[in-house]
């Protein structure tokens, strides 16, 4: 079992940075793969980016390469995605979810836990 607990959303304008962290509470943390989606009203959620449970695979939306990174500790049960350049079409409420392995990450049904999200709003 895995709680995740996002923050660090809020308001910022264009071209600013946020970084989003979403903190596990589990023991078995490190073990699983990590994403960061996001859902904008009227859109279906879509994989921003995800994380194996080493860090050292990392996969990104065509939409935010080069402007997003993922990163994680697993020695704080925290993964984290650190954004800039943000755009008005980023604005979304975030959600990181886990999966037991980093297989069809695009799929929301592959991911076994989710967090509440953080909305992130970017105003022009």
């Amino acid at each position: 079992q895995v709680q995740l607990v996002e923050s660090g959303g809020g308001l910022v304008q264009a071209g600013g940075s946020l970084r989003l962290s979403c903190a596990a509470a589990g023991r078995t943390f490190s073990t699983y793969a990590m994403g960061w989606f996001r859902q904008a009203p009227g859109k279906e959620r879509e994989l921003v980016a995800a994380v194996n449970w080493s860090g050292r695979i990392t996969n990104y939306a065509d939409s935010v390469k080069g402007r997003c990174t993922i990163s994680r500790d697993n020695a704080k049960s925290t993964v984290y995605l650190q954004m800039s350049g943000l755009k008005p079409e980023d604005t979304a409420v975030y959600y990181c979810a886990a999966q037991p392995t980093y297989t069809s990450i695009y799929s929301i049904t592959t991911y076994d836990y989710w967090g509440q999200g953080t909305q992130v709003t970017v105003s022009s």
